[in-house]
């Protein structure tokens, strides 16, 4: 009988280098095994950082793209820079479909994403919050049609995360509770410019339903438990940096940062983790909510 401690290989629809990262990762795992507990812990802290990084890929990409724009793309080129950072956006999601490092329906969730993130981008240069100050043709509105993507990259982080940690969850509310919170927290980042800013309320919302949810996640061969909430803070505080860096590249600017660049309020921090749970629970639309021990693909 097979130990069902020993990952599964990975099915001849997967990417050659996906392959390719399993089979290194049963060879550790082996190497790891000889070594003991420190061994064994290293080799599981290397394993997590490895598939963390390639559950980034899109975002760090897109991250790349955006701090080489900034510093070499040349100020004369016909093809302005945000047309080019759409254009580059177009070409790794293509890619990543065509090398299958995406499904198509982690493809479609990401599609939807991208277009709610665009559509409040849209009403947000609108009301002023933040601003593109470069020149484009490929814009809807006062919008380059690339920071759809940047939401984008959040969703295929999730799908991506999801897949390859294996994700169960234990007391996983109702979906029909996170989809109404989720609604919730889209309308109110549109709402709070007329009415009462219901943020407060939204953060108790998530508490009530989530906090005695955990996420259980798999880096090699068990599941280890984290509060899901904690998971949300966690990201939350990841794409912070990350904004932080776009911002730094001027790819967008914040009313503050016109006449110089400084670090984004960490108050966006919230906004941050309402998105998050927004996106978790879009991506649960695609990916089965799976409790401790429930079979499934991994």
């Amino acid at each position: 009988m097979a130990d069902p401690s020993t990952p599964k290989p990975l099915d001849g629809r997967r990417l050659t280098p996906e392959r390719w990262l399993h089979g290194l990762r049963a060879r550790g795992a082996r190497f790891a095994d000889r070594h003991g507990r420190i061994g064994r812990a290293t080799y599981e802290f290397v394993v997590f950082g490895v598939k963390q990084g390639w559950a980034c890929l899109f975002g760090g990409l897109m991250c790349a793209g955006l701090i080489g724009s900034h510093l070499f793309y040349p100020e004369e080129s016909a093809l302005a820079r945000y047309d080019f950072l759409v254009l580059y956006a177009v070409a790794i999601q293509a890619a990543m479909l065509v090398f299958r490092l995406e499904s198509v329906a982690e493809a479609k969730i990401i599609l939807v994403y991208h277009i709610v993130g665009t559509v409040m981008e849209v009403f947000k240069t609108h009301m002023g919050s933040w601003i593109y100050p470069e020149p484009s043709i490929l814009r809807l509105g006062g919008v380059p049609l690339f920071s759809g993507f940047m939401y984008a990259a959040v969703g295929s982080y999730i799908a991506r995360v999801w897949r390859l940690f294996d994700f169960r969850f234990a007391a996983y509310p109702p979906q029909a509770l996170t989809m109404a919170l989720a609604g919730a927290i889209y309308a109110n980042f549109f709402g709070h410019h007329y009415l009462p800013d219901m943020r407060v309320l939204l953060f108790g919302m998530a508490g009530v339903l989530f906090w005695r949810t955990s996420v259980l996640f798999r880096i090699d061969r068990v599941h280890r438990s984290m509060p899901l909430l904690l998971g949300f803070l966690l990201v939350a505080v990841f794409i912070w940096f990350a904004e932080n860096i776009g911002t730094y590249a001027r790819a967008w600017v914040y009313p503050d940062q016109e006449d110089g660049w400084r670090m984004v309020s960490i108050a966006k921090l919230g906004s941050w983790y309402l998105l998050m749970m927004l996106s978790f629970v879009l991506v649960s639309l695609i990916n089965p909510v799976r409790g401790p021990g429930q079979i499934g693909d991994s």
